[in-house]
């Protein structure tokens, strides 16, 4: 996987990156507590700064990413990682500002 050179590819983990750091901040933090996944994504849209924090610490995923594909000159595919990026950066924004 780490040998092709495709934006498509790019997207999708830039995707599923966020998700998964996100999943793994729940997990560290809130499943000890006995709080379940659906309570915590309700936690989310409560408190704003839960949302920051959250999705600060899923973006860092994509920035190993995008640093993996750079310094292996995938450019396409580091490409589609930024774009994912932008994505999910923009959404969390217009999230914390309409919401």
């Amino acid at each position: 996987m780490l040998k092709k050179d495709n934006l498509r590819l790019g997207i999708a983990l830039g995707i599923l990156a966020p998700v998964i750091g996100m999943l793994l901040y729940y997990l560290l933090e809130f499943y000890s507590r006995n709080v379940g996944l659906a309570e915590f994504l309700g936690y989310l849209k409560t408190y704003k700064s839960l949302l920051t924090a959250v999705s600060s610490i899923s973006l860092v995923a994509n920035a190993v990413l995008f640093t993996i594909y750079i310094n292996s000159r995938k450019d396409k595919t580091a490409k589609g990682v930024f774009i994912a990026t932008l994505i999910y950066g923009i959404t969390v924004l217009l999230i914390k500002l309409i919401g």
